[in-house]
């Protein structure tokens, strides 16, 4: 049997958004997003079975809207930047579930904590631009307890209950682009 051909893909800045949200005070989500990252992906030809994912985003590069927040979540409450300026995840477990669905399984790495998470991944196709790149969508979701990497910070309120929720929301939109062999 002869080895297929390996497909690498790098993620299209301009064209995707790493995100997430958090409970705050019980009642309402905050969203927020990082603004510089880089990732690649390889497959064997076009299956997307044999993804490995290589992902690494700047933790300083995270945006909320407020600035006061964003230097919080900057300090060491949080992601300690300074100490720590990256967040990676590796993955290399892509099963199908059908109906364009895949999990994804991998490295989560923050602060020197490394956990396995599972996320869920809508392929949205592929396409080529007007200028000849290929290009794949996708929609990544998940869940992550930030308890399990060292994010402990809160504070309990008055009426009972916790400022900052334990879970975090992960939501992801990826272009890749098809790197020319």
């Amino acid at each position: 049997m002869s080895a297929k051909e390996v497909t690498k893909w790098t993620i299209d800045q301009s064209h995707s958004k790493i995100g997430f949200k958090v409970k705050h005070l019980m009642i309402s989500n905050v969203r927020g997003d990082f603004k510089e990252f880089e990732g690649t992906v390889t497959t064997e030809g076009d299956d997307l079975s044999t993804a490995v994912v290589s992902f690494s985003l700047n933790a300083a590069s995270i945006f909320t809207e407020v600035a006061d927040r964003d230097a919080h979540l900057k300090s060491a409450d949080f992601f300690e930047v300074e100490k720590y300026p990256k967040i990676t995840f590796e993955g290399s477990g892509l099963k199908d579930l059908g109906d364009d669905m895949y999990d994804l399984t991998g490295i989560l790495t923050i602060k020197e904590v490394s956990r396995n998470i599972t996320l869920s991944v809508e392929y949205g196709g592929v396409m080529t631009d007007p200028w000849g790149n290929v290009k794949a969508g996708f929609s990544i979701t998940g869940k992550m307890n930030r308890k399990d990497w060292g994010l402990t910070w809160n504070a309990a309120l008055e009426a009972g209950g916790v400022l900052v929720s334990e879970e975090v929301k992960i939501n992801c939109d990826i272009e890749l682009a098809k790197v020319a062999s």
